[in-house]
């Protein structure tokens, strides 16, 4: 059972995906999981500090998930992740 969500979490998954990069990049790594940084700048023709940065707020709100794999950093989505992502591809 899952438990409920205080108002200041739901408050830092929600800013999380306040931005249209973020959506973009979620969506992406809903697609493509265990896609690297510089996989995501290629896919959205975009700076790779600009996806750095984006990847690191999706991070700290808890919707993407990293792993370093030698000098690469590959992303997935975290539970949360998948559930924002569902909610907005069905939105």
């Amino acid at each position: 059972m899952l438990k409920k969500k205080t108002p200041r979490q739901l408050e830092r998954h929600l800013k999380g995906v306040a931005n249209h990069r973020r959506i973009e990049i979620l969506l992406l790594v809903r697609e493509r999981g265990g896609i690297t940084m510089e996989e995501i700048s290629t896919a959205l023709n975009c700076n790779f500090k600009t996806i750095s940065m984006h990847t690191q707020k999706l991070v700290q709100a808890g919707l993407l998930n990293k792993k370093y794999v030698g000098r690469q950093v590959a992303h997935d989505l975290s539970p949360y992740g998948k559930t924002i992502s569902r909610f907005i591809k069905s939105f």
